[in-house]
C-alpha cells in the first residue's frame, strides 16, 4: 500500500477503533492504530502519515495534546479529531490548534469517508508544493549557472556576498546573458525564498499601462479600470521584485519608483491609501545608463539607487572557456527532455562552436542547439550539422597556412604571424589567463611571456 495512503489512528474505545479501521482499510487506506496519545507521538516521531484520526478523551496526553504536539513533529500532516461530544467549544478549540476537521459519535460513515478523502486531498498538495518548491531551488542553485571561467568566478563571489543582504542590485549585461537567472538564484538562496520573486519586463508594456502593472490601481481610476488591480510591487511584498529593462522606465514613472525605494511605501493608482513595502528590488538592462542619464533619459539620483551592488555579466565571448560547459549542458538537457539519447559533438563542430563569437549570448546557443538537435538524426553532431552563420566568426580570421612560392617564403616572417595567431586564440579561449593559454599552447608560461613581448601583444596582465 502507498505511503501517500497511510492513516494513523488514535482511538482507546476498541469497537469504534475496529469499525473505523475496517471502513476505511476498504477504501484502501493503510491504517497503524494504537490507543494512548504517548504512543502516538511515538509513532510520529519515527513514521511519516498523510492523516491522523485521534480521538479527544485519551489516558494520558489527550487528543489535543496530540494535536498541538503533531503539529511541532510534522506539520503538513491533516488531523481529524474525533469527539463523543458536538460541543461548538471543543470543535474552535481543535481548529484553533490547527485540526482539518472534527467528527462526532456515533459516526456518519459517509460524511467520515468525505472527509478522510478531503482531509488527504490537502496533504497531497501540501506535500506536492513542498516538493515544487525544493524543485524550484534546487533549479537555481548556484550550480545550475554554468561557468568556471574568471569572469563567472567575480560573478558567483559577488553573488554569494550579497545574499545575505537586503541590498539593491543593479545587473547589468548584454541581451541573453542570463540577468533573470542570476536575479532568481539571489532570491531563492536568500532568506526571502519562501516569499513571491515576481519579475516584470519594463520595456515589453506600453508606457500608459507600465504604472498600473507596477503599482496596481482602483476601480475608476481610469476608463477601462473596470475593477481593483494588484500591482507587482504589491504582489511581491516580503519577496523580490525583479525589474528587468529598468532603462527602458519613462521618466515620470522613474520619479514615482525613486520616492518608493526612499519611502518604502506607495498607493495604487487613483487611491490614497499608503500600502506599506517590504520588498528587495533586483534590476537588470542591456542599456548603458550613464550614457541614458547624460542624453536626460534616465534620472541620475534612481541611478544611485539602484546600483547599490552592481553585478557586470560577460558575454559569452568573453568567457570562451566556459562554452563547451554549456554547449554540453544545453545538450544533454534538450536530448533528455525529447527522450533521445545523449548524443556528442565532433571535434570539429566544438571547434566551430568555441570559435564564434556567440552575439546573442547563451540564449543564442540555447535555441542553436535545441534546433541541431531537432534537425540532426544519429548521435552524434557534425559541422555540417550546425546552421551556415556559426562559420562566420571564424572565417573572418582564417588560419595561416605556409606556401612557398617559385619566388621562396619570409620564414621568420609567416613562423611570427602563425605564433601570433596561436597565441592570441589561446588568450582568447583561457580569458587571457597566461598560466592556462600555456597549458592549452603546450609550453612554459614564462616562454609565453617572452613571445608575447617579442610579437608586441597587446594583453592584460594576468
Amino acid at each position: 500500500m502507498p505511503d501517500k495512503n497511510k492513516i494513523l489512528l488514535v482511538d482507546d474505545e476498541e469497537t469504534s477503533s475496529r469499525a473505523l479501521s475496517v471502513l476505511l482499510s476498504q477504501d484502501g487506506y493503510q491504517i497503524i492504530s494504537c490507543t494512548t496519545g504517548e504512543k502516538a507521538l511515538s509513532l510520529l516521531e519515527s513514521k511519516s502519515y498523510d492523516l491522523i484520526l485521534c480521538d479527544l478523551r485519551l489516558p494520558g496526553i489527550n487528543g489535543l495534546g496530540v494535536l498541538k504536539r503533531s503539529r511541532e513533529i510534522t506539520p503538513n500532516t491533516s488531523f481529524i479529531m474525533i469527539t463523543g461530544n458536538a460541543s461548538t467549544e471543543t470543535a474552535v478549540e481543535a481548529m484553533r490548534e490547527g485540526a482539518f476537521d472534527y467528527i462526532t459519535k456515533p459516526f456518519n460513515f459517509e460524511k467520515l469517508k468525505l472527509q478522510v478523502a478531503k482531509a488527504l486531498e490537502k496533504s497531497h498538495l501540501l506535500a506536492e508544493n513542498i516538493y515544487l518548491r525544493q524543485q524550484l531551488h534546487g533549479q537555481y542553485r548556484f550550480d545550475r549557472i554554468i561557468g568556471n571561467s574568471m569572469p563567472m568566478q567575480m560573478v558567483f563571489s559577488r553573488m554569494e556576498k550579497v545574499i545575505h543582504t537586503d541590498s539593491t542590485i543593479l545587473i547589468l549585461g548584454a541581451s541573453g546573458t542570463g540577468k533573470e537567472l542570476v536575479a532568481k538564484a539571489i532570491h531563492y538562496n536568500s532568506a526571502r525564498k519562501q516569499k513571491p520573486f515576481v519579475a516584470i519586463n519594463c520595456g515589453a508594456i506600453p508606457a500608459d499601462l507600465l504604472e498600473s502593472e507596477l503599482f496596481g490601481h482602483v476601480k475608476g481610476a481610469f476608463t477601462s479600470a473596470v475593477h481593483d488591480k494588484t500591482g507587482k510591487f504589491e504582489l511581491a511584498n516580503g519577496g523580490t521584485l525583479f525589474l528587468d529593462e529598468i532603462g527602458n522606465m519613462p521618466l515620470q514613472l522613474q520619479m514615482k519608483l525613486l520616492r518608493v525605494l526612499q519611502e518604502h511605501e506607495f498607493e495604487r493608482v487613483g487611491s490614497t491609501k499608503k500600502i506599506k513595502l517590504d520588498v528587495r528590488l533586483i534590476s537588470a538592462t542591456n542599456i548603458d545608463l550613464l550614457q541614458q542619464i547624460q542624453k536626460g533619459d534616465f534620472r541620475e539620483d534612481l541611478y544611485y539607487r539602484l546600483n547599490v551592488i552592481p553585478i557586470k555579466l560577460p558575454p559569452l565571448k568573453e568567457r570562451r572557456a566556459d562554452i563547451p560547459l554549456l554547449a554540453y549542458f544545453f545538450l544533454k538537457r534538450i536530448c533528455q527532455e525529447r527522450e533521445r539519447p545523449i548524443m556528442a559533438f565532433e571535434a570539429d563542430a566544438m571547434a566551430e562552436i568555441q570559435n564564434y563569437d556567440w552575439p546573442g549570448n547563451v540564449r543564442e546557443m540555447e535555441n542553436l542547439i535545441e534546433r541541431t538537435v531537432t534537425l540532426t538524426d544519429g548521435t552524434t553532431i557534425r559541422r555540417t550539422d550546425l546552421p551556415p552563420d556559426i562559420f562566420s566568426s571564424a572565417q573572418e580570421t582564417p588560419a595561416l597556412t605556409p606556401h612557398i612560392t617559385a619566388d621562396g617564403i619570409d620564414m621568420p616572417a609567416t613562423i611570427a604571424a602563425i605564433e601570433q595567431q596561436m597565441i592570441s586564440q589561446a588568450l582568447d579561449l583561457s580569458n587571457n589567463v597566461k598560466t592556462r593559454a600555456a597549458e592549452l599552447l603546450n609550453i612554459n608560461r614564462t616562454t609565453l611571456v617572452e613571445k608575447i613581448k617579442r610579437l608586441n601583444l597587446n594583453t592584460p596582465a594576468k
